[in-house]
């Protein structure tokens, strides 16, 4: 039996012995650097491969390798050159380190060290710098990965660095050291995680600089995730950064960089309505690996139970006259209930209830390009703007055709992705909710699914926002150059980030400002930001960095774009697509900031020593959860995917052609009694809002059926009544769970308002004596 850990040919551990981490936030901008100590125990010289994941919208910015005393920083290069440097230094004996950013997705790098002798210490850095992102709960949120799990490539597709992933369980035989340095001009409230931190330490009176390490002993079996909390920090602001003196006249690097953070807020009479249409679709990913457990502790449901749960909330939750359909994808993928998307009506509500009853992970692979597609292929309902809501572990190797995808359909729908479990692809789940106009969520650990299911569906149910529009207004000399994308998605609350390099020297006044106008609900709305355009003090080069990404992702976008057009002259696309190409190079050299295009090169030039004989090569096997660069890669390999070790499809193997099965006809039965009292409740509710007064709501009260009809106000109808009781008891005893309930509630409230009601005040009076509880009418809602 292979030992576990990261073993070479001989059964033996491969030498990395520890990975420590260290992370700088400054206000929501994190700059992290992981130093590897590497040591070739064996006899002879050693080449090791290795891929690890990194958050897809991480700006990596230096890479450098400690030999011994001599340090070596990497130059960033273009691609091909970097490999044939790479190769070259090897075939001559000198010590060389590469560091690529996968083809196929930007969450996945791939670290070659080579020429490390016999006995010989080497410590390899990299640094990145990170934008957090806003939690629907006002957070920061930062995740160091250490779970890369195997990605599915559909059959055709090419090979690269991600097909390289396999899965092998096992503990690792080295440490992580992670320290976090948190600085902001807002207090600070809390930081919490999914893993065991140390205490919190404040550095100042004031609360506004503190450390926190983790806790030895961490198991590499999830990745880190920390929640940071501000006091009333998410308010517009604006980052001026200097350039550098030294760089080129003109360049990103040179100027002046400016972030700005939005936060629209929208009129009260707008959020506070229930938008009543929209066509919701719900794409679940039923997977083998979605059987796997949320986290491991005790209790845990599996993933795919978790989301069955969820799928049951949001049914509940749509309001009536919308339209809906539920699709299941794996290697091939499957309507749940209805062929196309139907009304939302009672009947169609249970009919898909009993669908979802009966789901299971046993679709295999992680196909979700081809479902996508079909529902694209389907026809808008007019005044029922589509919503597509993707829950997924987010395991594929096809990431950008995914986001190709749903940035060509942007104009007909909004996305909001959910990336289920440890090791999902930020790549995939944050890349389709930008480019799909939406919000994504990630739910780790012991984090419940539906609450933050349900505060992207408030996201969904708010009006579009249409026609945005940024413009700028800056002092006699200032030019200003926007490097992010169109802003295409507002939503109350959540920030929006937009990056522009400011040209020149102003020649009267310091101040620019940032208008951004959009129409909600048919009404012009208008936000203005006023700014310094004074570089801030102490930032360094985070923001260039950030600014450097944006755009190079912006214009890998652009060329990829440029590659599906058909209807354009294909030698005039060849050359845009290379003329936008040698831009991605020259930004990613200039800036020093990985690309798709460019690689991370250092070699040992200074060794007088030249490495003697054969490079033993070895085909480290990868793990399911493993840390950082840890995961090995040999050139040529086959790929892994979810096909090779889930459960079978129920009919046969993996398909290449997809196809659609309706699985309308299943018995009637009723909603599963082992749900947690809350689900239990909700699942008796109605399409309209309303319960029925029977045994089974006496039940999930802890009642007799008796008890509920014999206080039922006279004059007042079962229903009526049966409903005000529901509302009661969410309020007098869930309250701590309303994100959960909120629209339930409010469909609830609405329907009690359409019925002929007496005196609703005793109903509420008798209900509190009823279920012990001290609700008011006025907080019911109705």
């Amino acid at each position: 039996m292979m030992n576990c850990g990261l073993v070479s040919q001989k059964n033996q551990p491969v030498p990395l012995k520890s990975i420590s981490v260290d992370v700088r936030v400054q206000d929501h901008v994190a700059t992290v650097s992981s130093t590897l100590q590497y040591v070739n125990e064996e006899e002879r010289p050693l080449e090791a491969l290795f891929i690890f994941p990194l958050p897809a919208d991480a700006a990596v910015c230096h890479f450098s390798a400690k030999i011994g005393e001599q340090e070596i920083v990497a130059e960033v290069q273009d691609r091909k050159t970097a490999r044939d440097r790479y190769d070259d230094a090897l075939s001559s004996g000198r010590q060389a380190f590469l560091l690529e950013e996968s083809v196929e997705s930007p969450d996945v790098f791939g670290l070659s060290v080579g020429c490390v002798s016999p006995g010989q210490n080497a410590a390899i850095t990299i640094i990145y710098v990170i934008e957090l992102a806003v939690q629907a709960d006002h957070s920061l949120r930062f995740c160091l990965p250490a779970v890369l799990n195997p990605r599915y490539t559909p059959a055709g597709s090419g090979s690269g660095i991600v097909s390289e992933i396999s899965s092998v369980c096992g503990a690792v035989p080295y440490t992580l050291t992670l320290s976090v340095h948190v600085s902001s001009p807002k207090p600070i409230s809390k930081l919490e995680s999914n893993c065991t931190l140390d205490p919190l330490v404040f550095l100042l009176s004031d609360h506004t600089q503190a450390t926190v390490n983790l806790s030895p002993g961490h198991m590499f079996d999830k990745d880190v995730e920390l929640l940071l909390y501000y006091q009333d920090t998410h308010q517009p602001s604006a980052i001026v950064e200097a350039g550098v003196a030294t760089a080129p006249s003109g360049s990103l690097m040179r100027d002046s960089v400016v972030m700005i953070s939005l936060y629209p807020e929208f009129p009260e009479e707008v959020m506070s309505s229930l938008a009543t249409k929209g066509e919701f679709i719900f794409v679940i990913d039923r997977s083998g690996s979605m059987g796997e457990k949320m986290h491991h502790g005790k209790g845990a449901q599996t993933r795919i139970e978790s989301a069955k749960d969820t799928l049951l909330l949001l049914l509940k939750s749509l309001p009536m006259g919308c339209y809906f359909n539920i699709y299941g994808f794996g290697c091939r993928f499957e309507c749940f209930s209805f062929l196309q998307s139907v009304e939302y009506t009672q009947d169609t509500m249970d009919q898909a209830l009993k669908s979802v009853k009966r789901m299971k992970a046993d679709l295999g692979g992680t196909e979700i390009l081809q479902p996508l597609k079909y529902i694209f292929s389907q026809p808008c309902y007019r005044g029922h703007p589509r919503q597509l809501f993707i829950f997924t572990d987010g395991e594929v190797g096809n990431t950008k055709e995914v986001l190709d995808l749903l940035k060509h359909h942007v104009h007909s729908h909004r996305c909001f992705s959910f990336g289920i479990g440890e090791g999902a692809s930020t790549a995939l789940i944050t890349g389709m909710a930008r480019e799909g106009s939406g919000h994504a969520q990630f739910i780790m650990g012991t984090d419940r699914m539906q609450p933050k299911v349900m505060q992207s569906l408030r996201f969904a149910l708010q009006p579009a926002v249409v026609n945005i529009s940024v413009n700028w207004t800056r002092p006699r000399g200032i030019t200003v150059s926007t490097l992010s994308p169109r802003v295409n998605v507002l939503f109350q609350g959540q920030r929006a980030l937009i990056f522009a390099q400011l040209k020149g020297e102003s020649s009267g006044g310091s101040e620019g400002t940032v208008t951004v106008k959009y129409r909600l609900n048919d009404r012009p709305v208008t936000n203005k930001l006023h700014f310094c355009i004074k570089p801030t003090e102490e930032t360094g080069l985070s923001i260039h960095w950030l600014a450097a990404r944006t755009l190079i992702r912006s214009l890998e976008q652009k060329e990829r774009a440029g590659d599906t057009d058909v209807f354009a002259i294909r030698s005039r696309i060849v050359d845009k697509m290379n003329r936008i190409r040698r831009r991605i190079v020259k930004t990613s050299v200039q800036t020093g900031v990985s690309s798709v295009h460019t690689s991370f090169i250092a070699i040992n030039k200074e060794s007088r020593q030249t490495v003697k004989g054969p490079l033993v090569q070895r085909r480290v096997p990868s793990y399911a959860f493993l840390h950082f660069p840890i995961r090995p890669l040999q050139r040529g390999g086959g790929p892994g995917s979810d096909c090779e070790s889930d459960e079978e499809p129920r009919r046969g193997g993996c398909a290449t052609q997809s196809r659609v099965k309706s699985t309308s006809r299943l018995g009637k039965r009723r909603w599963s009694h082992n749900l947690d009292p809350l689900l239990q409740l909700v699942s008796l509710q109605k399409a309209s809002g309303c319960w029925e007064l029977d045994t089974t709501l006496a039940d999930a009260f802890g009642k007799k059926e008796d008890e509920l009809t014999n206080q039922k106000p006279a004059q007042v109808e079962g229903s009526v009544w049966a409903t005000v009781l529901a509302l009661i008891w969410l309020y007098g005893s869930k309250i701590d769970q309303q994100v959960e309930w909120q629209f339930v509630a409010m469909k609830a409230a609405s329907w009690i308002g359409s019925q002929k009601v007496g005196d609703l005040s005793q109903c509420v009076c008798v209900g509190n004596v009823l279920l012990g509880c001290q609700v008011t009418k006025e907080t019911l809602g109705v």
